[in-house]
């Protein structure tokens, strides 16, 4: 075994499984181009090569010194002549720009489409392919890992394999550019890295809220990269009208183009996202494990397939099987630790938020329709994601005993039936309040 080789194999003890499969597995030790300060490995594209490099880069280069005792730069190339040289202008472009990476994963065969995602996929693949037209801007929203982040990625990814120039950031990071060419007096630089792009992606732009020398930044950026015709797409956990302190003129620009919301997963999508996610991991499941998953866990993509990690990992360390009691043993805390996380006072206070009603209300004895259907969805979702038993939760309520709370339970069971809205609105509901620490939140 070569010295590249023994390299990857002590890599492989570094990361997880999960990793190792998607990034490592088909990385190749070049020893006839290799130096003792230059080690080249080869994979299948370029966008792998980008992230490896991004990733792991670093730390091949330590594992390599460890065996050999002495520390190479790390190229990471694409396999066959051709492309050395555009991987190298990519890299010299990128440590040039300090652009943030796309995750070469996030792609449009590797999404798991659905109802409740199928707008937005179709609208972001059209978007790729003929970007700058009809649905500019691109504006993506939804609850929590449900997507979103894929989507935009995938759009990202495809057109950088055309040769596009594609500046994806969270709003965190655009904001911290932002505030570090400000202090450096070098707006200029600023200005000209945003608008001299083909495709600007921007994630989790509801946290521009009342930051307002950040919005009129963005305004003005937005404006001139939308002359040009070129694309911008955004993500966001809610829709521009909803979201608090963000400025009419950015509201409207928002709506320019095209607005896709990305529902929590009904039972079916939930089921092929497990099963998609299990087989990206290489993890066997039957579908009798499978269908349980899907309703146990919640709506979250990233929570479930760290989850299959998880449980993969605990059948490897145990040397078990993963049959559907090891799986009940293997999640059993992750639940109980999931319920105990939440309290009522949360889901009283996210579901005033969402139906505006006030929480006192809810709480109170009012027969007002509107605020009859908060208090039952806030009994039916006290009783499903806390551990309260139906007198506690009649208790906080005020209500006489729990057989009212049986009363409540049964009342929305039967309207959740005949009622897809409400259906939906309680699936939102829950991958928020499950998403949301109770630490963490605070009155508005």
């Amino acid at each position: 075994m070569d010295i590249g080789q023994k390299v990857l194999e002590k890599l492989k003890d570094e990361i997880s499984q999960s990793e190792y499969n998607r990034y490592i597995k088909n990385l190749k030790y070049d020893s006839k181009s290799s130096r003792s300060d230059i080690a080249i490995f080869t994979t299948n594209n370029i966008l792998s090569a980008k992230w490896i490099k991004t990733r792991y880069a670093k730390k091949i280069a330590h594992l390599y010194e460890v065996e050999s005792g002495i520390k190479p730069e790390v190229i990471i190339d694409v396999k066959g002549t051709q492309n050395r040289n555009k991987l190298k202008n990519i890299i010299k472009k990128e440590q040039k720009s300090e652009s943030t990476l796309l995750n070469p994963s996030f792609t449009f065969s590797s999404f798991v489409l659905g109802d409740s995602n199928s707008l937005a996929y179709n609208v972001s693949k059209a978007v790729a392919e003929n970007p700058g037209k009809q649905y500019n801007p691109l504006f993506i929203y939804g609850g929590v890992g449900l997507g979103k982040t894929h989507l935009m990625q995938a759009i990202g990814n495809y057109r950088a394999n055309l040769g596009d120039r594609i500046i994806y950031n969270t709003l965190e990071q655009f904001l911290n550019r932002y505030t570090n060419h400000i202090r450096t007096g070098t707006m200029d630089r600023f200005r000209d890295y945003y608008r001299n792009c083909d495709l600007l992606l921007i994630d989790d732009i509801q946290f521009i809220s009342r930051k307002e020398q950040t919005q009129e930044e963005f305004f003005h950026t937005f404006n001139e990269l939308h002359s040009l015709g070129k694309q911008i797409v955004i993500t966001s956990d809610k829709a521009p009208k909803k979201i608090a302190g963000l400025e009419d003129r950015l509201k409207s620009r928002f709506e320019w183009g095209m607005l896709a919301n990305i529902n929590p997963p009904e039972l079916e999508t939930k089921i092929a996202i497990i099963k998609k996610k299990a087989e990206l991991n290489g993890i066997r499941l039957d579908d009798e494990i499978v269908n349980f998953l899907a309703t146990k866990l919640g709506s979250n993509i990233r929570e479930i397939e760290g989850t299959l990690i998880k449980i993969n990992a605990m059948s490897s360390l145990l040397r078990q099987k993963i049959t559907l009691d090891f799986v009940k043993n293997a999640i059993e805390d992750y639940l109980n630790e999931k319920k105990e996380n939440i309290t009522i006072d949360t889901i009283v206070k996210i579901v005033a938020q969402e139906l505006n009603v006030k929480p006192s209300d809810i709480k109170s004895k009012k027969r007002a329709k509107k605020i009859v259907e908060a208090r039952r969805i806030a009994i039916y979702l006290a009783r499903n994601l806390t551990p309260n038993s139906m007198p506690q939760i009649a208790v906080y309520f005020g209500m006489k005993d729990h057989s009212a709370i049986s009363h409540a339970m049964k009342k929305i069971e039967e309207i959740i039936e005949n009622d897809e809205n409400l259906k939906v609105l309680i699936d939102e509901l829950s991958n928020k309040i499950e998403t949301i620490k109770n630490t963490d939140w605070k009155d508005n």
